[in-house]
């Protein structure tokens, strides 16, 4: 059960990841930038903390896989 959600949870990080918009556009982006200094709005700084979490979870189940499978657990 848990390598069925380690490996779903690795598709939408994935996914995430790929889905994401560049943020280097070079100069077009300066005229159309709303957010002043390059500031994240709310729903890209969600995403950016959501893509951290699911990082931290992605590998916090392949090091228990790994000592899981040595027999430490």
């Amino acid at each position: 059960m848990l390598k069925i959600i380690w490996v779903i949870l690795s598709f939408v990080l994935i996914s995430l990841i790929f889905l994401r918009t560049p943020q280097n556009q070079g100069l077009a982006s300066f005229s159309s930038k709303s957010d002043l200094l390059g500031s994240p709005s709310s729903a890209e700084q969600f995403l950016n903390n959501l893509t951290v979490l699911l990082m931290i979870s992605y590998f916090s189940f392949a090091i228990f896989f790994k000592y899981y499978k040595l027999g430490f657990l």
